[in-house]
Order: C-alpha cells, then structure tokens, then sequence
C-alpha cells in the first residue's frame, strides 16, 4: 500500500469475538443457485473481457460488467425426467468499451459466450442436462461508460512524435473509479467453515457420481445457538434420476444421513445437531411436495437472480460480520476498487491474523475506503480492528500490524 493513505488506524475492538458470542446465523449459495450462477457468469465476463482487450488492443480499457439479472423460465418436472418448457433469460448490463480509434471488439457476444462457457464448466460438467444454448435466451444491455469514467482508463498521451501511448504504459498506477467501503475479517468461525465446506462437499465431483440424483442448486443455513448447531439444506433433485416418490422419499432420507455423518464427523466435538433437508416437503403430494428440478437449479422457473445477493468474496453470507454492499464479481479488474479492495480487506485481515494469533490476536477486521480518481494503491483510509486474548492489548503488535499492511 502506498504511503498516501491519508490514515492508517490500528485500533483494539472491546469486542467477545464471533465464535464465542452466544448465535451466529451464516448462509452459503451453493455453484447452482440462481444469485451465484450471475455472480460466476458476469466474473467470467470480466476476465474474457480483460483478455479480448489485451490481445485487439494491448491494453485494459474501461469496462463494468456488474450488472446481470437471470428470470426464471417454466419447467415440467416428472418422475424419471421431465422438460424446460420455457427457456430462461439472462439479462447483462453495465458499461464497456466497444471501440478505440477505428478498432472495434463485441462486448455483446464475449458475454454470450462468456455466460455459456461458465454454465458448462460450473453447471453442466457431471449431468449435463441444462443448455446454455437452448434454454436460456441472452439480452445484452451495455453501453459506452460515461466520458469522465472511461477517462480513467482509456485516455492517452501525445509525444513529441505525435504517436500515442497507451495507459498501461505509462508507469502509472490506475485510479480508482468509484468511492467505495470494504471490510475483510479473519479467521472463519467453526460455523462459517462448517456452512462453507458442506456446500462444496454436496457439488463436489465425488459426491455427485455417488448421488447422481443432486443437482447444483443447493443453499446452506446455519445457525449456531452457543452450542447448539441448526442447519437447514435445500437440495435441488434431478427428475430424471428419480423414479417415483417412495425414491425421492427413499433417496433423501439416505442422502440426510450421510450428510448428517459427514458434519458430526468432520466438525463437531460433541456439539448438539439438529439438521434439516428439504423442509417443505410433504409425503402423498406427489410432484407438489417434493424439491425436483429438470437442470439442477430453481432457476429454470422457481426462482430467479441477480448479482451482488450471493455470497461475499469469502464464499458465505455471514450475519453477524460487517459488510461492503459493493458486488464484487464482473467489477473492472485494475481499477474498480470494489473489487480490488473487496478481495484486498480479506487478504490482509488473514495475513495480521496469522502472523499473531501466537501473540494473542483473536479475531481481526481490516475496514478500507477508496476515493473516486486517487490512485488504486492509495487509500483514503485504512483501519485494523484488532481483538486481543484477555490480558494482552493491541499496542505490542501495533507496528507489525503496521507493516503488514
């Protein structure tokens, strides 16, 4: 970080820290829900972008690609498979640039086809069942930036042989283009690693070959009662790998087993549990009390999305944390600062964190605010909350604090 920033605190937080506080509530998306599948797609825009201007024009131009809503389309679940009836539309908006000088790229189709390959990598890799060519129609909303923004990127410089210089070849460090506020925390609760990992040991790949049945759509809530553990999944099924209700009914009840082994064995120590599965469902309703899909997701016509209501940059939505209301994904990747400090906070709050919890650090939040038009490397202001062991305080690691960030 620059020697700019204006301040630099580092501060002791009178704070119980998280773990020791009597209720925590944390939720984690899973790679199918409706509000990670923009997030993922409108990131994977974002770097596919990124590299489109670097290989037309040798150079990072500006470009916000934040912006996405995915509705819900209709489907007609069945036992044994059923049929999209209704394709779903994704919607990407925001700003780019199309053209510089008499050289032009499509922002349009490198979204399209950003989108389809992220839905195949991330959605389509095991069942391969949802078409991102056929069951889902794309609309691209977006605009050449307004000229003071994409000035921040795309101006040039005139030399005395009149030839130009590009920006990145300057030297100089990019200036942000929002004034925005993050905050980044360290370590992770045994909650927050518990919702976390149980979300990715659902969709990993080892798992699915075992269940082929469970689709990616799938939303983890824990809630912690000192030490009593809540947890409620909603796991979307797949029709096609579902016979009949006695075998969701049958499957479920396995799969709510193992899941309930997997968490006592590979978290808990002693802790009471009490885990719920699919809690709407009702026994004798046939295809009205059961959670099937057709793709794997509730985005085919249950349920629709948007970017910046899924998880932080962390990976988990956890409610008792503090947290920017800056959506990370799609943000420009050298400029955008609720990007850059988004992932920036939570770097550094693990990096105090684990080179003095020895010394008695518990817990610590890294807060950072940015100032539209100051160089990305110079904050307005920096803080660091720390939370110190009984008996210990924040003055004897204050200067190490310092330095690390």
């Amino acid at each position: 970080m620059s020697s700019g920033s204006d301040e630099l605190l580092i501060e002791e937080l009178k704070q119980t820290p998280l773990y020791a506080q009597p209720l925590e509530v944390v939720e984690r998306k899973g790679i199918g829900h409706p509000d990670t599948i923009c997030d993922g797609v409108v990131e994977e825009f974002s770097h596919q972008l990124v590299a489109a201007y670097w290989k037309k024009f040798n150079d990072i131009y500006h470009y916000n690609v934040d912006k996405a809503f995915l509705r819900a389309g209709r489907a007609e679940q069945n036992w044994g498979g059923g049929k999209i009836i209704k394709p779903m539309l994704f919607i990407l908006g925001d700003r780019a640039t199309w053209s510089a000088g008499e050289e032009t790229i499509d922002v349009g189709e490198i979204g399209i086809s950003s989108a389809k390959k992220w839905i195949r990598e991330n959605l389509n890799s095991l069942h391969q069942i949802l078409d991102p060519d056929s069951d889902i129609v794309y609309q691209v909303e977006i605009e050449q930036g307004s000229k003071e923004l994409s000035y921040i990127l795309n101006e040039k410089m005139k030399v005395k042989n009149s030839t130009t210089i590009k920006y990145s070849e300057k030297g100089e460090i990019p200036k942000a283009n929002d004034t925005s506020a993050t905050v980044g925390y360290a370590p992770l609760t045994k909650s927050e690693r518990m919702t976390y990992l149980l979300e990715r040991h659902l969709n990993s790949k080892a798992f699915k070959q075992e269940h082929p049945e469970v689709g990616e759509d799938i939303k983890v809530m824990t809630i912690r009662k000192k030490n009593k553990f809540d947890i409620t999944a909603a796991v979307a099924f797949v029709d096609r790998y579902v016979k009949s209700e006695d075998d969701y009914f049958n499957k479920k009840e396995k799969l709510k087993s193992e899941v309930e082994e997997y968490i006592k064995s590979e978290f808990l120590e002693g802790e009471e549990l009490e885990f719920s599965l699919n809690a709407l469902d009702r026994r004798g309703k046939g295809l009205n009390g059961v959670y099937l899909t057709v793709t794997g997701t509730s985005a085919e016509d249950a349920d629709s999305g948007e970017v910046g209501r899924g998880n932080r940059v962390d990976g988990i939505i956890s409610l008792n944390r503090p947290a920017s209301n800056e959506a990370a994904a799609g943000k420009n990747t050298v400029s955008h600062v609720g990007l850059i400090y988004n992932i920036l906070s939570f770097d550094m709050a693990r990096d105090i964190y684990s080179q003095f919890f020895e010394k008695g650090l518990e817990e610590v939040y890294v807060w950072m605010v940015s100032q539209i038009g100051r160089p990305v490397n110079s904050p307005k202001s920096v803080t660091a909350q720390l939370i110190m062991r009984p008996g210990l305080t924040a003055e004897s690691i204050r200067e190490e604090v310092e330095e690390v960030i």
